[in-house]
């Protein structure tokens, strides 16, 4: 992926939910039930981005979010970060996190 187009998705006005991850890291592969869970229950919110932190199209991004750990989670809005956090979390917990980040109406 290219870092243009990267931003381009996280600058949307959507929740934007992307998974720092490598295919052969067991908390990775952990995870990939409870993002799929995630992904599909919270659809009208937010949107997950998968990025391998293995595969060296994404290397820029890894250095320029300072991935040191897999799984990191990152949520970002308008192409701002708004939450952050490295290991394993439990779907309630994600989507609690996911629903407070979620822009309120002030009407």
């Amino acid at each position: 992926m290219r870092i243009e187009d990267f931003d381009t998705i996280i600058s949307a006005d959507r929740l934007m939910l992307v998974d720092f991850y490598a295919t052969r890291c067991g908390a990775s592969r952990a995870m990939d039930y409870t993002l799929e869970r995630v992904a599909e229950t919270m659809s009208d919110i937010a949107t997950l981005m998968r990025i391998d932190t293995t595969r060296e199209e994404h290397i820029e991004l890894v250095h320029r979010y300072n991935i040191r750990r897999v799984p990191t989670l990152i949520i970002f809005r308008h192409g701002e970060s708004l939450w952050r956090m490295s290991g394993i979390i439990s779907f309630e917990r994600l989507c609690q996190i996911i629903r407070r980040q979620q822009p309120r109406n002030i009407f």
